[in-house]
C-alpha cells in the first residue's frame, strides 16, 4: 500500500503529539478497514470491530474517532474562500477519517512541498495574468483620441467603458469566486481568463459604441474571478502574501505608445495576445493548488484504493450547496458595510484612493496635454509618479513590520500572552497614508500652472496596505466578506468617479478640482487615527469582529 495513505489524521503531522496517536493503515487488516467496496462509516456508537481495535492499541490513550469528532477545517488565502468562515456549526458532517497533509508542509502532495522555482514560476504567472487583467481596465483610457471620432459619440459615454470595466471587477468577485471553494482555483484561473481573452474580441473589433461597451463589461467581470482567487494561491504554496495593485499605472504607460504609434485597436489586440500567452501558460504551467480540494483528491484515491468509503476530507463533510454559498457572499459583505462603523469607513477611505486613481486617467491628459502639450505617450509616462509610490510603499513594508513587533512586544511587557496581538496594531501605516495623500493631492493640484514645472511628490500619492488593514484589524472570521465588501466598495467609487472627473476639471479648475480631491481625502484621514486608540471598544459591540487577530 503507497506510503501515502499510511494513516488516518484530523491535524497536519508536524504535531507529534498527534502523530503518535495515529493509527496506521498498513497495521490493519483491510477487513478491519478497507472491508468490501461501498462500505459506510461507522456510527456514531461505533462498531464491534473499531472497539477491538482500540483494545488493542493501549498505547494510543485517544482513540481514532474522538480525534476526527474535533475536527475543524480551515483553508483559505483568496480573501473570498475561507472555511469555515460562512459556515454554523450545522454545516458539517462528522466522519470516522479526515483526510489531512502527513508530515505538514513535506506532504508531497502538498503543494508547499514543492521545488522553490516551481512555486516561483506559478506566482509569477499568476501574478502577470493579474496585470493583464488589471492593466486592461486603464489601457483603455488611451484609446478616447480615436475611438471617440471613429464611433461619433461623447467623451462621457466613452469613459462608461472604463466604469463598466471596473464594475464588472466589483461585481464578479462575490458571484464567481465562491465557486472555487467547491471546484478549486485551477478551474477558475481556465474559465475565467479563457472568457476575459474571448470578451476582448468584440472590443478590439467593436465597430460601434455599445459592442464597445458590453464587451468591456464582461470582460471585466469575467477577469475579476481571476483577480478574486489569484492572490490565494500564493498562501497555498507561500506565507500568506499581499500583493499590490499596479495594473492600472502600467496600462496608461503601455497603451499611449501603441496608440501613439498605431491605432487604438492594437492596444486590445495587445491585450489579445498577452493574454492568450498567459492562458497557456495558466493550462500548462499551473496545477491546483487550494488545499481542500487536493485532499478531496487524496481522499478519492484513499477511498479507491482501500476500497473504505469512510475517507473524506474535510470539504465533503461540507453540507452546504452552491446557491447558500453565493447568496452569503452577496449579503454579508453589505451586512459589514451597513452594520460595521469601523469596516464601512477604511472600506470608504480605500475606495476614495482606488476612485480618485481612476479619476486622473481623465484628468491627467487634461493637465498635461493641455498645459504642457504632452503627446498621448507622454501622458502615459506621468503615471510612473504613482507607480513610484506605490513601490516606496512596497519598500516600507519591512518598517511596518518592525513597528509591529514592537507593539507587540510592548503589549507582553504589559502582561498581555506571549505573542499575542490587537488588531488595532496594523493601523499604523494606514494612518501615515491617510495624511500623506492629501498633502501629495494638494501638491499636485498646485502645480499644475502652465509654467510650472509638475514636481513628482504630487503624484506620490498612493500608499499600499489599506486594502490589508480592512480585514486585520477586526475581522479574521470574516476576512473573505470582509474583502469583498472592501473590492465592491473600491469598484463602486472607481466606477464612479471617472464619470464626472473631466467636468469637475474643466468647471472648477485645475487645482481646486483636485483641491477638492483632497479635502475629501483629508476628511477621512482622522478615522484610522480614533480606530487605533477607540477601536478595542467598538469591536466589543460588533456582532461579526473577533477581539483577537495575528
Amino acid at each position: 500500500m503507497p506510503s501515502t495513505t499510511s494513516r488516518p489524521s484530523t491535524a497536519s503531522s508536524t504535531n507529534p503529539a498527534r502523530d503518535s496517536r495515529s493509527i496506521d493503515l498498513e497495521k490493519l487488516s483491510s477487513s478491519q478497514l478497507g472491508g468490501p467496496p461501498n462500505t459506510q462509516p461507522p456510527n456514531d456508537g461505533g462498531d464491534v470491530d473499531l472497539e477491538k481495535q482500540k483494545q488493542d492499541l493501549p498505547t494510543r490513550p485517544t482513540t481514532l474517532l474522538s480525534q476526527t469528532r474535533s475536527h475543524r477545517s480551515i483553508a483559505g488565502g483568496d480573501g473570498y474562500t475561507i472555511f469555515p468562515a460562512d459556515a454554523g456549526d450545522g454545516d458539517t458532517a462528522p466522519h470516522d477519517y479526515v483526510v489531512t497533509w502527513e508530515g505538514g508542509d513535506s506532504d508531497p502532495l502538498n503543494p508547499r512541498s514543492m521545488s522553490k522555482l516551481r512555486r516561483w514560476v506559478i506566482v509569477i504567472i499568476v501574478s502577470s495574468s493579474s496585470l493583464s487583467v488589471t492593466c486592461a481596465s486603464s489601457l483603455y483610457t488611451t484609446t478616447y483620441s480615436q475611438m471617440i471620432p471613429r464611433f461619433h459619440t461623447s467623451r462621457e459615454i466613452a469613459t462608461l467603458g472604463l466604469s463598466l470595466f471596473v464594475a464588472g471587477l466589483g461585481l464578479g468577485p462575490m458571484v464567481l469566486s465562491p465557486l472555487s471553494e467547491f471546484y478549486g482555483r485551477r478551474p477558475i484561473y481556465i474559465y475565467s481568463f479563457l472568457f476575459f481573452l474571448i470578451w476582448l474580441i468584440p472590443c478590439a473589433v467593436a465597430p460601434n459604441i455599445a459592442t464597445m461597451l458590453v464587451g468591456r463589461f464582461l470582460s471585466g467581470l469575467s477577469g475579476s474571478a481571476f483577480l478574486s482567487v489569484a492572490g490565494g494561491t500564493v498562501g497555498d504554496i507561500f506565507a500568506k502574501q499581499d500583493f499590490p495593485f499596479i495594473g492600472p499605472e502600467v496600462g496608461p504607460l503601455i497603451g499611449g505608445f501603441i496608440t501613439q504609434y498605431t491605432t487604438w485597436r492594437w492596444s486590445f489586440y495587445v491585450l489579445l495576445i498577452w493574454a492568450g500567452v498567459q492562458l497557456g501558460a495558466i493550462f500548462f504551467l499551473v496545477p491546483e493548488t487550494y488545499h481542500p480540494v487536493l485532499l478531496r483528491q487524496k481522499a478519492q484515491r484513499l477511498r479507491k484504493e482501500t476500497r473504505n468509503e469512510a475517507w473524506k476530507a474535510p470539504i465533503e463533510n461540507l453540507s452546504r450547496s452552491i446557491p447558500k454559498t453565493i447568496l452569503w457572499s452577496c449579503i454579508r459583505p453589505f451586512q459589514l458595510l451597513f452594520f460595521e462603523p469601523m469596516c464601512l469607513n477604511l472600506c470608504m477611505l480605500s475606495a476614495i484612493l482606488l476612485g480618485i486613481l481612476y479619476l486622473f486617467f481623465g484628468a491627467f491628459p487634461l493637465v498635461f496635454q493641455n498645459n504642457h502639450g504632452f503627446s498621448i505617450a507622454q501622458t502615459g509616462l506621468t503615471f510612473l509618479g504613482m507607480f513610484v509610490g506605490m513601490v516606496l510603499g512596497i519598500l516600507s513594508d519591512p518598517l511596518w513590520r518592525r513597528n509591529y513587533a514592537r507593539l507587540v512586544r510592548q503589549r507582553e511587557a504589559h502582561g498581555g500572552e506571549p505573542g499575542g496581538s490587537e488588531p488595532e496594531y496594523r493601523l499604523p501605516p494606514t494612518i501615515v497614508g491617510a495624511f500623506v495623500v492629501p498633502i501629495a493631492l494638494f501638491g499636485f493640484g498646485w502645480t499644475t500652472y502652465p509654467w510650472r514645472h509638475l514636481g513628482l511628490l504630487g503624484r506620490l500619492y498612493v500608499p499600499r496596505r489599506l486594502r490589508q488593514s480592512v480585514t486585520h484589524v477586526q475581522y479574521p472570521v470574516y476576512a473573505a466578506s470582509a474583502l469583498a465588501a472592501n473590492s465592491f466598495a473600491r469598484s463602486s467609487f472607481a466606477a464612479a468617479f471617472p464619470l464626472f472627473g473631466v467636468q469637475m476639471y474643466n468647471n472648477l479648475g485645475y487645482q481646486w478640482a483636485t483641491s477638492l480631491l483632497a479635502f475629501l481625502a483629508l476628511a477621512m484621514a482622522p478615522f484610522p487615527i480614533l480606530f487605533y486608540r477607540y477601536g478595542k471598544r467598538l469591536r466589543g459591540n460588533s456582532r461579526f469582529a473577533s477581539s483577537t487577530t495575528g
